[in-house]
Order: structure tokens, then sequence, then C-alpha cells
């Protein structure tokens, strides 16, 4: 994956930057030693690594402001991390670089049951956002599978979902306002603690933007009551076309699980020997869940398992404790660590309409044989968010491009069939030279006139997003 020459000006400005840095900062908040700024040269998408030219940490708003301000004075690239646990590379520095972390900002600064709003600083983790309200019946619904760990600024960067989005959405439709500071250290605010700001959606511009427009410090978030209580189904197939029809006639009958999760045969194998949940010996798994009083929760399942019934399940089972729920759930939320055991892997990220889900898989799995590479297929069907993981050998010469190539297919038919390159991943680097598939020059232009806007030196999260031909001459106009 290509990424743009340093500017040779920045870098051999070093120590003046840190200086200046240091001056606006306590004294443990700036890193420029080599040596520990190697522990923020990759995120996630570890086959891409480069040591930033110094790391900042600050706590605060303010910090933040002053850090933006002397970068955009020297003209130094920023790039905005959360938790680092971006599967797309979108917090990869570049040599000249500033990495601006967020994990010493996770302070929950406000909280209101009545008004149903928490105000968090961006680097506390998703998780965590639901165990400050726990105790009093409230959670926080988006739930990406890396919630133990991803911070609050990722999962805006992002768009994150989850497995239980599809009931409640995803960040963007439980994000209420944020605080947000421009390159040039300008802070402003964006919605609020109400339903709908009035004006241009602003809000729906950050959401989702990959850190391109400026860096969110504060985000005001919906919590809702805990519902009275939750059930899922397990319920097995012989073959990945008949649990993707399952998935399609389950969302054209009306009814809205608050989650439909989707394993096929090689996830669900590496899953068992990994968690031991009990999972069947079969072709694909759906783990169905639904919520809210009892009389409900029976209206839905019997609703969902005649569904099931007609489409021949090898196994349907329905968790009749606390503990059959977990076990149920066990080896979904073990997936990806499972998979790792294994082998290396690509997780992928994209979203196609449900009623494609069958001749989606089945066109993933013809490819998979074009390409010599196993695939492995867990994600949330319910919303069509689909999550390959290409096994492939990183110790072997051209494997690692070769499993590009594949994904890149891949992410080219979910495209074809009327979904997009992201669920919830975002582009990063991995998807940005695939965005002319999806984009026409007029949209992208269109998406970089924003851009033009928010950060007009171009200086905030460099080479992801945008082709990198499109981004280079963007800063070369500048």
């Amino acid at each position: 994956m290509q990424m743009p020459e340093p500017n040779a000006r920045v870098v051999d400005a070093k120590a003046r930057i840190a200086d200046r840095l240091s001056a606006v900062l306590p004294a443990d908040a700036l890193i420029t030693d080599e040596a520990e700024t190697r522990a923020y040269e990759c995120d996630a998408l570890t086959a891409y690594r480069c040591p930033p030219l110094a790391v900042v940490l600050p706590a605060t708003t303010e910090e933040v402001a002053a850090v933006l301000k002397v970068c955009f004075e020297e003209g130094v690239p920023v790039v905005p991390r959360g938790a680092g646990t971006s599967l797309a590379g979108g917090s990869l520095p570049t040599a000249d670089s500033v990495i601006l972390g967020v994990a010493r900002m996770n302070a929950v600064l406000e909280t209101d049951y009545d008004s149903r709003f928490i105000r968090v600083q961006t680097g506390r983790t998703n998780l965590s956002v639901t165990g400050a309200v726990e105790e009093n019946d409230f959670f926080y619904a988006p739930d990406p599978s890396s919630q133990l760990a991803c911070a609050i600024a990722g999962n805006i960067a992002m768009n994150s979902g989850g497995a239980h989005c599809l009931k409640y959405g995803v960040t963007t439709n439980n994000l209420l306002g944020v605080t947000m500071v421009l390159m040039d250290g300008t802070v402003v605010e964006l919605g609020g603690a109400h339903l709908d700001a009035g004006g241009l959606d602003l809000l729906g511009v950050v959401c989702g933007s990959e850190g391109q427009l400026g860096v969110v410090t504060e985000a005001t978030l919906r919590i809702l009551p805990k519902p009275e209580g939750a059930r899922p189904v397990l319920i097995g197939y012989a073959s990945n076309e008949v649990a993707g029809a399952c998935v399609s006639d389950i969302i054209k009958a009306g009814v809205l699980p608050v989650a439909i999760e989707f394993m096929d045969a090689p996830c669900i194998r590496a899953t068992e020997d990994f968690a031991k949940a009990g999972y069947p010996d079969c072709e694909a798994l759906l783990i169905v869940e639904v919520e809210g009083s009892e009389a409900e929760i029976a209206e839905q399942l019997e609703k969902i398992t005649e569904i099931a019934r007609r489409h021949d399940p090898v196994e349907l089972r329905e968790a009749k404790s606390a503990d059959e729920a977990a076990r149920i759930w066990l080896g979904r939320k073990s997936a990806f660590g499972a998979m790792g055991n294994i082998n290396d892997y690509m997780c992928l990220d994209g979203t196609i309409p449900v009623n494609e889900l069958p001749y989606v898989l089945r066109r993933i799995g013809e490819m998979s044989k074009e390409f010599g590479l196993d695939v492995a297929n867990v994600f949330h069907a319910g919303d069509g968010n689909m999550h390959p993981l290409i096994l492939f050998n990183a110790n072997q010469p051209g494997q690692l491009e070769l499993c590009e190539q594949f994904g890149a297919e891949i992410l080219k038919l979910c495209v074809e069939v009327g979904g997009c390159l992201t669920g919830e991943h975002g582009v990063g680097i991995e998807k940005r030279d695939l965005m002319g598939h999806q984009y026409a020059p007029a949209d992208l232009e269109a998406q970089m006139a924003v851009k033009d806007v928010f950060d007009p030196a171009w200086l905030l999260n460099p080479a992801k997003v945008f082709p990198l031909d499109a981004s280079a001459a963007r800063r070369a106009a500048v």
C-alpha cells in the first residue's frame, strides 16, 4: 500500500517542532524518542507500519487546540488516534506526522437520565460508556466487537456499528453532539443534548469523516433504558445460501430482532475448537436475538422460528436461561480471536442489500477457489454488514498482495449488487483506491470540497479515504 513521501522540511524541523509542542503540553504528554514512537507505528491493520515524527497525548480540549495550532503553523500533518483498533489503517501515521492520541481523555463529563444522554471525553472506551450508566439500568447501544478497547473517538470517526445495531442503529443514530477542534486550533460545538440541531446537518458530516475534518474531543451520546429481557435463538443450516435466505425472509416479514449474526463452517469450527460453545456441526449458523417483555419475546421468537423451520434447519435451539444465552453468544464473541489462533487473516467490511446475501456468499465461495485462499464469514447479517475473513500466510512472499487483490474483488462485488465499500470499519488506506469504483469523479470532488472547508491545508489524517493521487494534487495546490 503506497504512502506519500515525508515532507523533508517538516522532518528536518523535528527539534523545533518538539520544542514548541513541549511548551504547550505537560512534560509526559510528548513522545519523540524513536523507540517509544514505535508503539504507535500501526493500528489493527498491522501489515503496514511507519513510526510517526512524534506522539502527543493531551488530556483536555484546550491542550488539543494548542497542539493543532502549533502543527498548523508548522505545516505538520496530524493523525488523530483513538485506541488504534482500526482495521482499515485509519490511524496509520506518516513519517512527517504527529500522532494525536486521545487515550488520556476518558472522563464522564455529564449524565442526564431524564433527558437520556451522557457527555464524555472521546478517549473513553465504548464499553465503559455503558459501564458508567448500567447501575441505573441504562446502556449505550452501539457495540462493536472491539468495544472493550475501542474509543468513542474512533467510533465517531468510522461511524461504528456492532451486533445490536440492527435495532438501535449505528453511531450516527446515537450521537447527539460533539466538541471538535479544527486544524488551526479553533474549537467548535455541533449539536448538543437534543434530538436535532437547526441548520445544516454538520454533525452528520463529522460522524464517519475518519479524522479528515477535525479532532473530536467530547461527545454527547444517547443512552437508553435497558430492555426488560433478551433471548437468543441459534439456528443451524446445511448451506450459506439457505441461511442467507432465512435472514432475508425474517427481515421481509417485518420482524425486527435486536441482532442477526451469521457464521459459516470455517468460522464455526475454529470458534468451537477455541471457545467450545457447543455449536452444531453445520455449514452456516445464525444467532437471532430479540428483546422486550416476556410476551414480546415469545411473540417475536414464534415468528422467527416459524420462518426458520421453513428452511429446514439442521438445529434450532432457543436459550432457556441466562447461561444458555451466554453460551450461544460465546462463540460469536470469540470468532476473531479464534480465527487469529489458526492463521493470519484480513478482515473486510462491505455492506450489501440483505436480499443479495445468498448470491454474494456463493460468489465469495467461488472466488475463494479462484484465488486459492480460504475465507471465513462472520458478520452482522441483519443489516447486510459483511466481514469476510481472508486467510493467508503473512510470511510467504506474495500472499499479502494476493489477499488484498481478493479483498478488492469482494468489495467491488458488494458495490455491484447495490451495497457499499464499508459499513463500520471506514475507508482508511485499505479502500481509498477503490473509492472510484463506488463514486463518480464529481462525487469525490464534492467530498473533497467539504474537506477544503474544514481543513484547507489538507493536514489532517493524510493519505486516507481519498485516492492518493487526488489527495496529493489537493495538497500540492495549497
